[in-house]
């Protein structure tokens, strides 16, 4: 399943690479870069490392991702690929450094027999060369995701936003067109670092859902349930969807290519397509 939480863990800290499975995310980003000072790089290279191999062959639930440096991709790739790795998260995205992932990506392929384009990439768009080249992050190849991370993009815009980050919203949307511009996933929402306000966290997850976002990074476990609850239907959603599904259905066996929903409303393909879209995230 697409995952709709991804939990950031510091790979230096051994503790919380120990009960990183356990946590209700769908996907792990084991971190080499800003949760780990410059001293520690090395062991966090290698801890990642020896998780990722402890992972085996098999596909790892939850997904295991690492998030590379962008000055040491090269040497961070070479350290954690491996079979149980799915793919590296990219930082400050531009085209070059995404060319440099992907060579090392393929020789770490190369290196352990794995299958061409086995390793994916998810872009992290940190930087206005980031979001002015979008377009090319979202098309390069082993992209399978954009993600979003605003606080590094309003330091460097010099925004200051507000609570809910309005002054943001049109990069969202730039990235959101990118993505689906390119077929690739929806894009994954930024972090929220008041960690212990679940009630502003739904708020803002709700926001990134009808922004086009169907995932979002945490770095608190605690986090991981609001998130997972508002990026999958409720049983109402999925009925609704469902029945309008039906309707389209039986319409088209008549010979028709629309139909009525049970308020009177048309249902069409662009209708359809939403429908679909919320039954393919039930779990």
């Amino acid at each position: 399943m697409t995952p709709r939480s991804y939990l950031y863990v510091p790979a230096d800290q051994s503790d919380k690479l120990a009960k990183s499975r356990a946590s209700a995310a769908d996907a792990l980003i084991l971190d080499l870069e800003d949760a780990v000072a410059a001293g520690s790089k090395e062991t966090a290279r290698k801890q990642a490392g020896e998780f990722v191999v402890s992972l085996g062959s098999a596909p790892a639930t939850p997904q295991t991702w690492v998030r590379v440096n962008a000055d040491t991709v090269e040497e961070d790739v070479a350290a954690v690929a491996a079979p149980g790795l799915r793919g590296v998260v990219v930082p400050k995205a531009d085209p070059e450094v995404l060319a440099r992932a992907d060579a090392a990506l393929t020789r770490a392929e190369t290196a352990h027999a794995r299958p061409a384009g086995a390793f994916a990439v998810l872009a992290l768009i940190e930087s206005a060369v980031g979001v002015a080249r979008a377009e090319d992050v979202a098309a390069a190849p082993r992209v399978v995701r954009l993600g979003l991370g605003e606080a590094d993009l309003a330091g460097e815009l010099g925004l200051r936003p507000g609570p809910a980050r309005e002054e943001l919203w049109p990069i969202r949307s730039r990235i959101v067109v990118a993505s689906a511009a390119a077929g690739i996933l929806a894009p994954v929402g930024p972090v929220d670092t008041a960690v212990r306000d679940t009630g502003l966290l739904q708020e803002t997850t709700r926001t990134l859902l009808r922004q086009g976002f169907r995932a979002r990074t945490a770095i608190s476990p605690r986090q991981l349930p609001v998130i997972n609850e508002v990026f999958t239907p409720d049983a109402d959603e999925l009925a609704v969807a469902r029945d309008l599904l039906d309707r389209l259905a039986e319409a088209e066996r008549r010979g028709s290519g629309v139909a009525l929903d049970a308020a009177g409303r048309l249902i069409d393909a662009a209708v359809a397509r939403t429908a679909r879209e919320v039954v393919g995230r039930a779990r």
